[in-house]
Parts: C-alpha cells; structure tokens; sequence
C-alpha cells in the first residue's frame, strides 16, 4: 500500500499534471517532458518521480480531467436547482471533449504504446450523467444517450460556433415528457 504525498510532493504533482495539460493541448505529441518540467518550476527527476513515463504523465492528465468534470456533480447539485446544475455540467463536458481532442495526438501515442487511458471514462461518465438525470426526474432516460448527444455538439463546436443553443434543445428535451 502507498503512503500519501507529503504536500510539497502533492503540490508538485498537481503542478506537473496542470502544466501538462496546457502543454499537451498546446504543442500536442511535441510538447517535452524537459518543457513540461521547467514550466512546472521542478526538476526533470521530480517529473519522473511521480511520473515514470510519458505515457504515465498523459494518462494522469486525461484522468485528472475526467476526475475534475466527474467529481464535480455533487457539488453542482448541492448548489444549483437540479436542470441548472445539469445544464452547468454540460457545459463542463464540452470543455472537457475540448480538451481531450486537444490532447489527441499525445492521448494516440499513449493508445499506440499498449496503454489505455479511457479504462474508467465510460464508466465514470455513465455514473455521473445518471445522477443528475435522477436529480431531473429523468431516470427513464439512458445515461449513455445524453452523453454521446453532449459529444456530438463537442465535436461540432469548432464547426457551427458555441455550443449554448444546442445544449439548451437537449435540456429542452430533457424537461419534455411525452
């Protein structure tokens, strides 16, 4: 069993795994792990100490972002009336595909290299998605469907311009009952 990070070790580790990820969205699979570290303000042994491989820092970074858009749920609902926080967790969803697809290339070479940084992504998501379709009284709604709804509009953005009008139709959607 692991110990915990001291908090120096922690703050380096979240420094690194920010950094990364502006890197990697930026430069793609050119960004350098010397860059990233330098960046960071920590040395390149602090980078391999928690971070063996470059594969290992991508998929840290992927992880960490699905964790922020996952994780972030109960907080919404604790603070917004139910479709406010769905809408809110929509939007976050969009800035997440945003930024996977601006990891793409780094998130290839990872696939490339025999790892799997998606494992948890279908799962995560599912669970997320269908605690607030319960907080909307749609239970009756598949996870799933809404997700893949949200990733189409992602996938659209960069092509037809913001994303707010069509993830209002899907909220639409959601307040209609036949």
């Amino acid at each position: 069993m692991s110990r915990p990070l001291r908090a120096d070790a922690q703050r380096n580790r979240d420094r690194l795994i920010e950094t990364a990820l502006a890197a990697f969205t930026d430069e793609g699979a050119d960004a350098t792990l010397d860059a990233i570290a330098k960046r960071a303000g920590v040395g390149i042994g602090t980078l391999y100490r928690h971070f063996p491989t470059r594969e290992a820092l991508v998929e840290a970074v992927y992880r960490n972002e699905l964790a922020k858009l996952c994780d972030a749920v109960p907080d919404l609902l604790r603070t917004l009336p139910p479709h406010e926080a769905t809408r809110a967790w929509m939007d976050r969803f969009v800035e997440y595909m945003a930024t996977k697809q601006g990891m793409g290339d780094a998130l290839r070479a990872v696939i490339a290299s025999g790892g799997d940084p998606y494992a948890q992504s279908r799962d995560r998501l599912t669970e997320a998605m269908g605690t607030l379709l319960e907080a909307v009284d749609r239970p009756d709604v598949a996870p799933l469907d809404v997700i893949a709804t949200i990733a189409g509009i992602a996938h659209t953005v960069p092509d037809v311009g913001p994303a707010d009008g069509m993830l209002d139709l899907v909220m639409d959607g959601l307040r209609y009952r036949p």
